[in-house]
């Protein structure tokens, strides 16, 4: 149930170093009509009909079909997701020849993005920090504003960090509970776990089995190349604090959450890409946009240690709202609002320190 800013998400990271293509059932149900994306009789005959085709060709039929500036690296996301070229490498192969198998497969692809549907979607892996991560229509699509969040939430619990946080963690604890509530994809937990201490045990709860499978599959994935980061997180099905075990309380060092955070009066005037792509229930949690956030501020304090933190994404006009809710609470002993990279309120960090 993660959630995110209701901006359309801009492809503007690096597309994934190894991206794997989505599944042919979804590539090839577009339709051929013409403006759909599909190949024309008059594009087949401008990429030379029965001459070889190369990964240029199916680069230039892309930014065609989806009247791409330059700027816009759709098609080499595309072309290089199902050549399986890694998105640096692309330039060095685009002489490389093509089959009819990936012809078709790119054309399909194309067809779906020209139709609307995410880029980050279409070619299935999207970068996160470190890390390459499945996507698709079950999860939010990672945005850098949660990379953010990532990056506070390191600065709570890495005693190696310089200055910029009061650190929950020493160096002699030996286990470091942390839980990451409505994980989604899985984006902020698994990266927790592959950039912070050895000493993190990470929980990550959802209460859709649909976004826990997205996870699990992102967990499978980081489990093949660095086994001992996966193996500090555990994947837990409930709503919020619903999903951690009864023997956490008083003893979690950091709770870390990306919610949703979108009014309902808001969706309609979200853009059609989000709108019609992204899972609501990971952007609207109720009428307000805060009643998941309001829940987070008043149910850390049962769950946190002595010492630990609260660390939040949200809109930048429920920062100081919530901000003041927290330190109405009387559960934490400081509260700060931190900036996004565009200078705008982002994430709250409430922090307690009562060892």
């Amino acid at each position: 149930m993660s959630g995110a800013s209701p901006a359309t998400p801009a492809p503007t990271t690096p597309a994934p170093a190894t991206p794997s293509p989505a599944t042919p059932a979804s590539a090839t149900s577009a339709s051929a009509t013409p403006g759909s994306g599909s190949p024309s009789p008059a594009d087949s005959a401008s990429d030379g009909g029965t001459e070889p085709v190369t990964l240029a060709d199916l680069v230039a039929r892309a930014r065609r079909r989806l009247d791409a500036p330059l700027s816009d690296r759709r098609p080499e996301w595309i072309v290089g997701s199902v050549a399986g070229v890694p998105d640096g490498a692309l330039g060095a192969a685009l002489g490389r020849r093509v089959d009819a198998e990936t012809e078709a497969h790119v054309d399909a692809l194309v067809a779906r993005c020209a139709a609307g549907e995410p880029v980050q979607y279409v070619v299935g892996v999207w970068p996160f920090r470190d890390l390459d991560l499945t996507v698709d229509a079950r999860v939010l699509i990672p945005r850098p504003e949660t990379e953010g969040l990532v990056e506070l939430a390191l600065r709570e619990v890495s005693p190696s960090l310089g200055p910029g946080g009061r650190k929950v963690v020493d160096g002699e604890d030996s286990e470091v509970p942390v839980c990451d509530l409505g994980t989604g994809s899985g984006a902020v937990a698994l990266s927790l776990a592959f950039e912070g201490p050895p000493t993190l045990r990470l929980w990550a709860g959802d209460d859709s089995d649909a976004a826990l499978e997205v996870a699990r599959r992102n967990l499978d994935r980081l489990a093949a190349t660095t086994p001992d980061a996966a193996a500090r997180v555990r994947l837990v099905s409930g709503s919020w604090f619903d999903a951690l075990p009864t023997t956490l309380a008083g003893r979690i060092r950091l709770v870390v959450s990306n919610p949703p955070y979108v009014a309902a009066s808001e969706w309609e005037g979200l853009e059609p890409e989000v709108r019609d792509h992204e899972p609501r229930h990971a952007l609207v949690p109720g009428p307000s946009g805060r009643e998941a956030l309001e829940l987070l501020v008043d149910g850390a304090a049962y769950w946190l240690a002595p010492v630990g933190a609260l660390v939040l994404e949200l809109a930048p006009d429920q920062a100081e709202p919530l901000a003041q809710r927290a330190r109405s609470a009387g559960s934490f002993d400081e509260v700060v609002v931190a900036p996004d990279l565009t200078g705008r309120a982002r994430y709250l960090v409430a922090r307690r320190d009562r060892g």
